[in-house]
């Protein structure tokens, strides 16, 4: 069994997520039940299902849960696109949690790839 706060891209998601969760303090109170709600959801998604991946026995089922974070952080990204067009989060803040999601992204992929080969 891996433990997941020994992973590097947990580390990250974990951090992106916590970002996030602050960040979303600041949306609009009529959002609490939309796109504050989904942007949290799907960013807490990401470390979570890396997680419960360290939990099963062998590298094929660890490797289906990276696919479903890997998925999680492409939701991520759209609600990221989207705060920023609907001016919930000033450019800075976009840019900075739109690119911890995509180095998330680019090291879930390494990882599946690597699970991939080791298999």
């Amino acid at each position: 069994m891996r433990s997941f706060r020994n992973l590097k891209v947990w580390q990250k998601a974990h951090q992106a997520a916590l970002s996030i969760y602050k960040t979303t303090r600041d949306f609009p109170k009529e959002e609490i039940y939309g796109l504050s709600s989904q942007l949290r959801r799907a960013a807490s998604s990401i470390p979570a299902n890396i997680a419960e991946g360290c939990g099963c026995n062998g590298s094929r089922e660890f490797a289906r849960f990276l696919e479903i974070a890997l998925r999680s952080a492409n939701e991520t990204e759209y609600h990221l696109l989207l705060a920023s067009d609907l001016q919930y989060l000033k450019r800075d803040a976009y840019l900075e949690l739109n690119n911890q999601v995509i180095e998330i992204k680019r090291m879930l992929t390494i990882l599946m790839q690597k699970l991939s080969a080791d298999g």
